[in-house]
């Protein structure tokens, strides 16, 4: 059963009793990368890695050995819109939980030494990124389709920045930006919606909003595509190409769905198809979705030989332009409706799962959207919205970000001209 509540302080509490013996928890934040400008790039990632680095009950390893002792799991990660900390536990250790996660959400240090500490870890976790070419590319992608807006920043920030960022940046960062208005408390599973909000009231209780409201989100202008390269000296060339998608909660959020499905969304769409199991161009190739509140992107990971670059991207620009003028056979919309279908439900058997889809409707839609509507969506797109939408889409020239042993003078861009 779905329930949501407003403490008087703006913190929403939703959840949904689910019949299990687990209870997944999340407090989600709206803030994120994007809320983020040069100078302090990557304090939304570093803030949320300071919440478990010490309060002033617990230590950073007795806050550890606390959430390991609940039996469950715990995590967070920073995205470009929300910054998310959660735990799955047993429904008889919720009540603690909520202590633990109300301590680190109000009582965090950020000890200068601690700072200092968790500073070498974040550049750490940069050196693996940029050690990885199929992570790194997508950022680079990033920074190409969106320009100088703060969406084509990185979510860890650059070194440069992180390294100069102090305990008190991350004290006002967090004084600006973790508001009330925009806390959302998420509970999936054994729990009684009464008894969690009357926790949360409690700990809450002292939770206000700082007088320096935060600068308004801007939305993205589109830029020129870009295609660049960066040479490096790989074995393989990681690709991306792609354009601006649709916002998360579009009218025609079903049939971009859909068609990403199709086009390299799993085993049997046609990017896999032609270009892995047809000719072994590639081992690794499909395509994603990437929504936010007010824009989106559409894009293809390829990881290939050098010497088939050309062709590898000829065959994308191929199959995106066959979605554009010619519509999707019945048979083939059919199987994918219900591989979508399968994988909504699918999804619902995980709390974690579950507890994340309650808070991205609450977020982006401000309601309960049931599995059940989910479904009915995908079913009603036909064919022909399909064809609109990819005509829409793929009308405008595609981005290109491409990392390993290539020049700019290797490929033959021509192949990508409409």
């Amino acid at each position: 059963m779905y329930c949501k509540t407003t403490l008087d302080n703006g913190v929403r509490i939703v959840t949904e009793k689910v019949d299990s013996r687990v209870v997944s928890v999340g407090i989600w934040v709206e803030v994120g990368s994007r809320d983020e400008h040069d100078l302090n790039s990557g304090s939304a990632h570093f803030v949320e890695h300071m919440f478990f680095k010490g309060t002033a009950r617990l230590s950073a390893q007795q806050l550890a050995r606390e959430l390991d002792v609940l039996g469950g799991m715990s995590n967070a990660f920073t995205a470009n819109e929300t910054t998310c900390f959660y735990a799955t536990v047993l429904d008889d250790r919720v009540g603690r939980l909520v202590e633990l996660f109300a301590d680190i959400f109000l009582n965090s240090l950020f000890a200068p030494d601690e700072v200092e500490r968790e500073r070498e870890v974040i550049l750490q976790e940069i050196s693996m990124v940029e050690d990885t070419p199929d992570d790194q590319i997508h950022e680079l992608f990033n920074r190409q389709l969106w320009g100088r807006h703060p969406l084509g920043n990185t979510v860890l920030g650059p070194r440069e920045v992180v390294g100069a960022l102090s305990a008190q940046h991350l004290i006002d960062y967090v004084r600006r930006f973790y508001r009330p208005e925009r806390v959302l408390i998420v509970a999936a599973g054994n729990v009684e919606h009464d008894s969690f909000c009357e926790m949360w009231r409690k700990e809450l209780a002292g939770f206000s909003a700082a007088k320096s409201a935060p600068p308004p989100r801007t939305v993205p202008e589109p830029v020129a595509p870009q295609r660049l390269i960066y040479p490096k000296p790989l074995e393989q060339v990681h690709m991306v190409l792609g354009t601006y998608g649709l916002p998360i909660a579009a009218e025609e959020r079903y049939t971009l769905f859909l068609l990403n499905i199709l086009l390299g969304g799993n085993m049997s769409s046609r990017l896999f198809q032609e270009i892995r199991e047809k000719r072994g161009l590639a081992y690794s190739v499909y395509s994603y979705l990437n929504s936010h509140r007010d824009c989106g992107v559409l894009a293809v990971y390829l990881g290939i030989d050098p010497s088939v670059t050309t062709e590898a991207m000829a065959l994308v620009q191929r199959e995106l332009q066959r979605f554009a003028h010619k519509r999707v056979a019945a048979e083939e919309l059919a199987e994918a409706k219900d591989y979508a279908r399968a994988g909504v439900y699918l999804a619902a058997e995980s709390m974690e799962t579950q507890m994340t889809r309650l808070a991205r409707n609450e977020l982006y839609f401000h309601r309960e959207v049931p599995m059940d509507e989910v479904v009915a969506g995908i079913e009603q797109v036909t064919a022909a919205q399909l064809q609109t939408l990819a005509t829409a889409l793929f009308s405008r020239p595609l981005a290109v970000a491409a990392i390993g042993p290539l020049q700019q003078d290797a490929i033959d861009w021509s192949v990508l001209n409409n």
